[in-house]
């Protein structure tokens, strides 16, 4: 017999931290669960009984505010709840939706030709969506299906605390030809490992569309306290990928000013390809970068110019020029400075008096793994 959904009516001095704002809280099993997803309303807090789900997570025209996002949960601790891929389809798809939390789940590919969590290009924005405390993997069949990517404008996501491993791609934000801007996000304290191509990439960008919301002054996309590992698992020849690549802002109007801070990351091995390429405006510092089989870092044109670069602070290990930026903007500066590099060749496009240059076999680390 189908279990009955449970809702829970509860008075907000009740609740506990984690559902202050939940005005109901729902709780589902396997065999329920798709019956209460076009119900959730702001403030809701859906929780998924530990098992396994097989008929993906569709997630359409949910609107949560900032005050009393849905919150999607699975357990905390104990068994998990897993959402199991399925051949050509998104195991969860985000269409149409704002203020929304998933947490505390299990995604397993399994090996099918599909994809983790896709904000999907049928729809027209997912904005304020939180990912954490998630685990992605088995999503590698090719190297083009992706732990997390947004194929529509997004905008204020936060990442955080996820690990994802053995996936084709692990996040692909914005789309490839620059028409779904990735706008104001945080990922910070993921693990992203065993991928054949990026761990992560985000997208260039062309002028915005004008939506709601969207924020249209200057903004940051910050990457902090994360883990790009690509020790293991990555393509070799053309389809070899770094660990973290970053597209140009839109080279004019609203977003053209905005910037990648990237901090506190550590970046390590690339048997194939570099760790870290990117253009337009980033500000870069106290990263420790190691990759004993080429180059680590590049600024360097992809689809455009690097503009505003500021690398500094960072631990760099690598063979070759393990720092490198050519073919800035002349419109803007391009420096890098107080990092402590270790190579056998000269960094190029940085001023080496402004840097401290060791020999790569001096550097005392280069065998550790990544935690």
């Amino acid at each position: 017999m189908r279990a009955a959904i449970r809702w829970l009516l509860l008075p907000l001095g009740l609740l506990v931290a984690a559902s202050a704002l939940a005005q109901r809280t729902l709780f589902v099993t396997p065999d329920d669960y798709r019956q209460a997803l076009p119900h959730l309303q702001a403030g809701d807090m859906l929780i998924f009984a530990p098992g396994e789900y097989t008929r993906g997570l569709p997630l359409r025209n949910l609107a949560g505010t900032a005050e009393a996002p849905i919150i999607i949960t699975g357990p905390d601790s104990g068994p998990p709840a897993v959402f199991v891929g399925r051949d050509g389809q998104i195991t969860v798809s985000l269409i149409n939706v704002g203020h929304i939390t998933l947490q505390h789940l299990r995604l397993e590919g399994r090996g099918t030709r599909s994809h983790g969590i896709v904000a999907e290009g049928r729809g027209r924005f997912a904005h304020d969506v939180t990912l954490q405390n998630l685990v992605i993997t088995g999503f590698d069949a090719a190297q083009a299906f992706n732990g997390i990517s947004t194929k529509t404008p997004a905008w204020g996501w936060v990442i955080r605390n996820n690990h994802i491993s053995h996936v084709g791609t692990g996040l692909y934000l914005g789309n490839s030809d620059g028409r779904a801007p990735f706008v104001a996000g945080l990922i910070e304290h993921n693990h992203i490992e065993h991928t054949t191509g990026y761990n992560m990439q985000i997208k260039h960008q062309l002028p915005r569309p004008e939506l709601p919301g969207m924020p249209t002054e200057p903004s940051r996309t910050i990457i902090r306290s994360n883990v790009f590992d690509k020790s293991a698992g990555g393509a070799t020849g053309e389809r070899a990928r770094p660990n973290l690549l970053l597209g140009h802002w839109p080279l004019q109007g609203p977003g053209s000013d905005d910037i990648y801070l990237v901090e506190h990351n550590l970046f390590y091995q690339n048997p194939t390809e570099r760790l870290f390429q990117a253009e337009g405006n980033v500000t870069a510092h106290y990263n420790e970068l190691i990759n004993q089989h080429g180059e680590a870092v590049t600024f360097q044109p992809h689809n455009h110019l690097p503009r505003a670069i500021d690398f500094s602070h960072n631990t760099v290990v690598g063979r070759g020029p393990a720092v490198r930026i050519t073919r800035g903007d002349p419109g803007y500066q391009q420096r890098g400075e107080r990092n402590q590099i270790y190579s056998e060749s000269a960094p190029i496009g940085l001023e080496e008096t402004s840097n401290t240059l060791h020999s790569l076999r001096t550097y005392p680390d280069s065998t550790a793994q990544p935690k």
